[in-house]
């Protein structure tokens, strides 16, 4: 029988390509972040400022007080009052007026311990308003505060020191103005905890450089449970220092 099939012709085998194994790219090398650590703390300039003024003083005392609260180191100068040096030209360069405080910011002068207060909170932005509404709040209790407090604790206690000279009545005037700022101060801080806002700020700082003094104006502030809380809270807080724990009795530069 004829073969009539015929051998199926082999297919030639096709090797399939071998692709090629792509190597791995190397891995990178790890990245160092080079963002702040969260809560760091800023550093500070130990030659931006220069405190003017004399360990006596309330109102240097204000101004050393914002800085230490602040935790921003100073550089200071005592001002010795007794020996006019406060109304020499070098000085009066520094403060028109002939007081202190003054203080050196860099290449400028402030004067004015509120002015001095508002101008550290805007920069340092510390003890400051965050709001408009705040910052007006904060303003006007330290308009207040010069107008119906200081006036009269200082004047108190520079008679009590032999500074000032004035009889009785006026004695009788100041004493009665005291006691109504502090009737003021009493009610406002029996609804808050702080003067201009939930938490303290210049105002506060300004008040309590006030009344630090009352017992050397002898004014007893155990009247006023309230003002005596607050100003407990204000002693407890990061960086506060008596006046002497804050102002040296000599000048110190750093």
């Amino acid at each position: 029988m004829a073969k009539t099939a015929k051998k199926a012709a082999k297919k030639p085998v096709v090797k399939k390509a071998v692709k090629p194994v792509a190597a791995k790219p190397a891995a990178k090398p790890a990245v160092v972040s080079k963002k702040p650590v969260a809560n760091a703390a800023p550093v500070a300039d130990k030659q931006r400022f220069t405190l003017y003024g004399m360990l006596g003083s309330g109102p240097t005392y204000t101004i050393g007080l914002m800085l230490s609260l602040s935790r921003h180191p100073f550089s200071y100068i005592h001002v010795n009052l007794r020996e006019g040096q406060h109304k020499q030209p070098d000085y009066l360069v520094k403060n028109r007026y002939g007081q202190v405080p003054a203080l050196r910011d860099g290449q400028a002068y402030f004067v004015q311990s509120a002015a001095i207060l508002q101008h550290l909170a805007d920069e340092l932005h510390r003890f400051d308003g965050k709001t408009d509404q705040e910052k007006n709040r904060i303003r006007e209790w330290l308009f207040w505060q010069w107008d119906k407090l200081a006036i009269p604790v200082f004047r108190l206690r520079a008679r009590a020191r032999g500074l000032r000279q004035f009889g009785d009545e006026v004695r009788i005037m100041y004493d009665t103005e005291a006691k109504a700022a502090l009737a003021l101060l009493e009610n406002e801080l029996g609804r808050v905890e702080w003067i201009a806002t939930k938490r303290p700020t210049i105002a506060d700082i300004g008040i309590y450089g006030v009344l630090r003094y009352a017992a050397e104006a002898n004014i007893d502030l155990t009247p006023y449970p309230n003002v005596t809380a607050w100003k407990k809270r204000f002693e407890a807080l990061p960086g506060f220092g008596a006046p002497e724990q804050i102002l040296p009795m000599e000048s110190r530069l750093l």
